[in-house]
């Protein structure tokens, strides 16, 4: 896992890392998180892709979920089977469509990250790998984003009982060093749980 472009790295051993460009679908973390939409049948980009790798099989399970519960709102979180994919299970969350940035989107956001950590940590699961929520198709500004998705997991990750490694899976170059500036900026920060920031080697 040398190919970090950054990480955090907490008091109790906890680590955060960020990576770009990088695919979520081959990532080897027990689970993953789908930027999902509300109806989980499959939408486009990494919704797709994950549907896509993982086979028939995530579908079957949310097809059950959301019969058992109708559509998921935004900022909460299930969890299904990874299927054919390398991670044991997916986490589909989703994303808020940003409208201007009113106060709700952003705590709607951090919710899908708080959410996707505490489900990974009810099951036990040790490590897991994120895509950047809302940001492609639901038009959230990566910048705005990143701050938001980092300072979420910074509060929840170092609490966890189980959950002991977290990866952003970041699609480009320049999601990535928006996400890592956002993590060096929080690290600088006295509530930052003692956070240690080093940049990988690039």
């Amino acid at each position: 896992m040398s190919d970090f472009a950054a990480r955090l790295t907490f008091a109790n051993g906890k680590t955060l890392e960020f990576h770009g460009p990088a695919d979520i679908t081959k990532e080897t973390t027990e689970a993953i998180v789908n930027a999902a939409n509300s109806s989980l049948l499959g939408g486009g980009g990494v919704d797709r892709a994950i549907h896509h790798a993982g086979g028939p099989s995530i579908l079957q399970e949310c097809k059950r979920i959301v019969a058992k519960i109708g559509t998921l709102p935004a900022g909460k979180a299930v969890i299904t089977t990874g299927g054919r994919l390398p991670a044991k299970y997916v986490i589909h969350t989703v994303g808020p469509v940003y409208r201007g940035g009113r106060q709700h989107e952003a705590e709607t956001l951090a919710s899908c990250y708080r959410e996707s950590i505490r489900i990974t940590d009810d099951h036990g699961i040790k490590s897991l790998a994120l895509p950047s929520i809302s940001t492609g198709a639901f038009g959230y500004p990566v910048h705005e984003a990143a701050e938001i998705a980092v300072r979420a997991i910074v509060e929840v990750l170092p609490p966890c009982a189980h959950v002991e490694h977290v990866r952003f899976a970041l699609f480009d170059i320049a999601t990535c060093k928006a996400y890592v500036r956002a993590a060096e900026k929080i690290s600088h920060e006295p509530a930052a749980t003692s956070a240690i920031f080093e940049k990988g080697p690039s």
